[in-house]
Parts: C-alpha cells; structure tokens; sequence
C-alpha cells in the first residue's frame, strides 16, 4: 500500500468552517501575504479580476489608514471572501482533503468555490455584483444576542429578525435603523446581554432584500455545478443537492435569508451525522477564530470526538499569523501530506515581527 492511502486511511475526516460577516478585523491575516505563495497567488487573482477596485481593496487591507472603512460591504465581502478561498486552497495545497465545507453567511460563497460549485473567476464578478447591490441597502445593523431564539421573539418587528442561530443561546438580530436600535434599547431594559456586530446594514434580513433581487440576473450568467466536495448548506442545514445546488435565486437571496449555522453543524458533527461519531478535524479557514470557538462548544467536539484547528490567530501582527499557521500545520500533519507542507508553514519561520491589533468580534 503507498504512502497517501496509508495517511488517509489514518487520518480523522477533516471538516472545513469559512467564516463570514463579522469576522474582520483590521490587520486580519496580512502577515501569510508575500510569505506564503498559495495564499499570496490566490489573493492576486481575486484582486486582479476586481480591477481597479481591487487594488483599493488590496491597498486598504495593507494599510493603517483605509481610505474605506473595513466594516463596509465594499471592503468587508470581498476580502473575508478571498481571505477563506486562499485559506481552504492552502490547506488542499498541503494534501489535506476535507470531507465537507461548511460556511457561515458570506462563508459559504468561499465554499462554493472551494468545493467546485462556482469558478473563482465567476464567483468573483458576481461578487462585484452582490458588493454594489448590498452597498445601496438600507443603512443598519447586527447584534449578537446571548439568549436563545424563543427568548427573544417577544421583541422581534416585521423589520427586525433573527438573522442567524449558532448555538442554542447565541443569536444575532439585525434590521435597518432606527428599527434595530429600539429593539436593543429593550434588550437592554430586559437585561439581555447583546453586542453590536461589525455591519453597516440588516444582513441576513428583509431589510437588504431587494439589493439581493437585484443580483439575480447575474448568478443566471455563470456556471453552477454540484460539488466535488459535500457543502452542508446554513441555509437549509443539509448537504447542498440538485436542485437548490443550481439555483440562481438560491445563491442571489443568501445574504437577505436567516443563517441556521447551529443546526447546519450539528447535523455535520452528529453521530447519526455524514461524518459519523467521530474523531474528527475541524478546521476554521478564515479570520479568527469565531467559529472555532462555536465548535469547541459542540457536544461531539467537548466530548473528545473532535479536535479544533484554527489557521488564523485571533489577532493582527506577522508574528501571530504565521505562528498560528505553523501550529496549525503541526497539527493538521496527520490529514496532510507532510512533503507538501513548507518547512516554513510548520516552523513560523520568515515572518516579520508587526503590531498587534484588537481581536475580532466572535459571529
């Protein structure tokens, strides 16, 4: 028997979480850039085929004085989206084969990617679509809110929701303003704990819902294929299939519809799950760890069936990203093929010592 069945055959199934909106902060991740080829290439494409907008993207994430702010959709969406394609490219770079893709919000468009759903040229120009679109909606808001949904349906509006579940008391509401504000104003009287996310519109509400209307007719122009790898879907908590897989609207609406990431990676890590009881490799392929955290509180995952490895630190500065990268790539060698993993990956070593930046916000 050669030596990849061997390491497959040994290795626990590797499940893959792309974060989404909220997980930015600046400095986010910027230390991998110029250091690691496969991260740095798969940037550039994504940069190049934004064009001009592109550069100002690439320019604001490297600089200490964004000419945009980072929390707008113009700055937010594209590099969160390419920050989780050039992770997950990364760790398929290093023979690491994952056995299903999960996203959160805008996570799971870098999914589709990864898992062959969409190119990366097409994901990309319709992502300048669904950039422009977004940027017109109605300015407004996210909150995390530590309760569960039943808590707080008793202060939901017709334009105030739950946007998106990811643990049993661990909700977000969002809206448009000032509707989102009366609605934490009371949280605030009830004494529920709530924080505001890092968003400048009602995501994953009615509230953007005709900005994503309005991007229809540009998924219908590219190819959608069903994936080479399983994408459980937070949207519908299952396996992506035909024929939700190759529907336009489906991938148009994503952004106005709640995200059910609880139930999505519940049904991943279940024992009754695609995966089976376990063990299994969790790994968080973008900025933070916000979904690491999530999944070190699933029941699989605290009783010793998983294992969580995050790519990315939590906070900004050369020496935390490739040290971050280095312990991850210790950690994942059993998934991977240890001769396509850099000596510099499991090292830390060519990095260049930078600030240290605030940690992000946890989805």
């Amino acid at each position: 028997m050669s030596a990849v069945p061997e390491r497959e055959s040994a290795a626990p199934p590797v499940v893959v979480l792309l974060p989404g909106q909220g997980s930015q902060y600046p400095g986010m991740l910027r230390g991998l850039y110029g250091t690691e080829p496969v991260f740095t290439r798969v940037l550039d494409e994504v940069f190049g085929r934004l064009g001009d907008e592109g550069a100002r993207v690439r320019a604001d994430w490297l600089g200490d004085t964004p000419a945009v702010p980072l929390d707008d959709v113009r700055r937010a969406q594209p590099l969160l989206f390419g920050l989780d394609v050039a992770l997950g490219t990364l760790l398929a770079s290093w023979g690491v084969r994952p056995a299903a893709y999960l996203g959160h919000s805008a996570g799971e468009y870098a999914a589709a990617v990864l898992a062959g759903i969409m190119s990366l040229d097409d994901a990309v120009d319709v992502l300048a679509a669904r950039v422009e679109s977004l940027a017109g909606a109605p300015p407004g808001g996210m909150v995390a809110v530590a309760a569960s949904a039943a808590q707080v349906a008793g202060r939901l509006t017709p334009r105030v929701v739950v946007a998106a579940v990811n643990a049993p008391t661990q909700v977000m509401l969002a809206g448009p303003d000032p509707d989102l504000g009366e609605v934490t104003a009371r949280l605030t009287e009830d004494g529920t704990p709530w924080m505001p996310a890092k968003a400048t519109a009602g995501y994953h509400s009615p509230s953007v819902a005709d900005a994503c209307a309005a991007t229809v007719p540009a998924y219908r122009r590219i190819s959608l294929r069903p994936p080479h790898t399983p994408v459980v879907s937070g949207y519908t908590g299952r396996e992506l299939g035909e024929p939700l897989v190759r529907d336009p609207r489906f991938w148009a609406m994503q952004p106005s519809r709640p995200v059910h990431f609880g139930a999505a990676l519940g049904h991943l890590l279940g024992a009754d799950g695609p995966l089976g009881p376990g063990p299994f490799l969790v790994v968080e392929a973008g900025p933070g760890q916000g979904l690491s955290a999530i999944a070190r509180r699933h029941p699989a995952v605290a009783r010793g069936a998983g294992t969580v490895v995050p790519l990315s630190a939590v906070r900004a500065g050369a020496e935390h990203d490739r040290a971050q990268l280095a312990e991850a790539a210790r950690r994942l060698l059993p998934a991977a093929d240890p001769a396509r993993v850099p000596a510099a990956a499991r090292t830390g070593a060519g990095h260049v010592p930078d600030s240290s930046g605030p940690a992000r916000f946890s989805p």
